[in-house]
């Protein structure tokens, strides 16, 4: 099942600050929805199924850019066990991404050896608002770890079978102890 996003009005009972202007949510999970990678190309997250992913919106300009090296640390020892960091620039915090997608690959192999899959910049709050983060902040479709993100390097876990099972800010860390275990409790499933 799918809906269209609605003027703003007759929306705000179904997703908060969802616009006529957003793109169709899939409502029947985050496998649905298209994103594109940071080269360019168009996929569906449902190339990740059967794998835990940590979503996370980034930015290269910020006090919480260092998390880069614990993202790649994190995902290089979990990812032969099926872990996927999946790294969503954005700027909507006070224009702490402003690069182009090749700049911001550039950025991130070269200071943090990013090898994670990395994708185009996008709008993770506001009026442009990405389907994907329309869909990890709303009541409707993650109910338990909804709200709206207020900082770069938000990271949502999500289960090998696509649900979201943990939400950390801005602040926790990839080292964080209850991050980590979070991880590998998912994992384990």
């Amino acid at each position: 099942m799918k809906f269209k996003t609605m003027g703003a009005a007759v929306c705000a009972g179904l997703i908060t600050g969802c616009t006529a202007q957003q793109k169709e949510v899939p409502m029947t999970g985050i496998y649905e929805i298209e994103v594109e990678t940071i080269a360019g190309e168009t996929i569906k997250l449902d190339q990740y199924r059967g794998k835990v992913l940590l979503v996370v919106n980034t930015a290269s300009k910020c006090g919480f850019t260092g998390q880069y090296d614990g993202l790649q640390k994190l995902y290089e020892t979990y990812k032969d066990k099926g872990l996927v960091v999946l790294g969503f620039p954005s700027n909507d915090f006070l224009r702490q991404e402003p690069g182009s997608n090749e700049e911001i690959q550039s950025f991130c192999k070269l200071n943090y050896g990013v090898d994670f899959p990395m994708f185009g910049k996008i709008s993770v709050k506001g009026k442009n608002q990405h389907p994907l983060y329309l869909y990890l902040t709303s009541r409707q479709t993650n109910p338990e770890f909804a709200g709206k993100i207020i900082w770069n390097f938000n990271k949502f876990l999500v289960s090998r079978d696509g649900r979201s099972i943990g939400r950390f800010g801005s602040r926790t860390t990839p080292e964080d102890g209850k991050l980590v275990a979070a991880v590998e409790s998912a994992l384990a499933q």
